[in-house]
């Protein structure tokens, strides 16, 4: 199954795959340009089985890797007992990476998640906005360069007083 998935890949998409780096692991895996993933996701999913988005998460590089940041898929192939393929896209800093939400809806969450904690945006997602921090707050506290203390977030106690005390004047 291995070597057919990257016989496969290989042959079609030799123009966005990325060197691959040498790591100890029996995890199929592919770096390919942000350009492509849409249809190599696509091309996965249609001609192999792989149709369950397990995983989408981020990984900072902060001053050991250019480009600086990393999103990473787990496709797995129920037809092909679950056997995994690792999709990892190096992005920029500023840069944005295609939604798979269209084609596995459940990468919206895991997309606006990766957008609210590290500020790597998706481009055509449906709603890219923040899903766990308040909408003013400043930063991506996932980023390594964010300060441990925070940058000081008063403001937002501010704005939650603010709150508070409207709601207790019309009561």
């Amino acid at each position: 199954m291995k070597e057919t998935i990257t016989e496969f890949l290989t042959s079609r998409f030799s123009d966005c795959l990325l060197p691959q780096r040498d790591i100890n692991t029996n995890l199929l895996f592919f770096s390919i340009q942000k350009e492509k993933l849409t249809n190599v996701v696509r091309a996965l999913k249609d001609e192999f089985g792989f149709n369950f988005l397990n995983d989408l998460t981020s990984v900072d590089w902060l001053g050991k890797r250019e480009p600086r940041f990393e999103v990473l898929y787990l496709l797995r192939s129920p037809k092909h007992g679950h056997f995994r393929v690792q999709l990892r896209v190096p992005v920029g800093e500023g840069e944005s990476v295609p939604s798979l939400s269209e084609i596995f809806p459940a990468a919206n969450w895991p997309e606006r998640e990766v957008f609210d904690l590290m500020g790597i945006p998706f481009s055509n997602h449906p709603r890219m906005e923040r899903l766990i921090m308040p909408d003013n707050f400043v930063g991506h506290p996932l980023r390594k360069d964010y300060p441990l203390e925070g940058p000081g977030q008063d403001y937002l106690i501010e704005d939650l007083l603010t709150i508070h005390v409207k709601e207790d004047i019309t009561e």
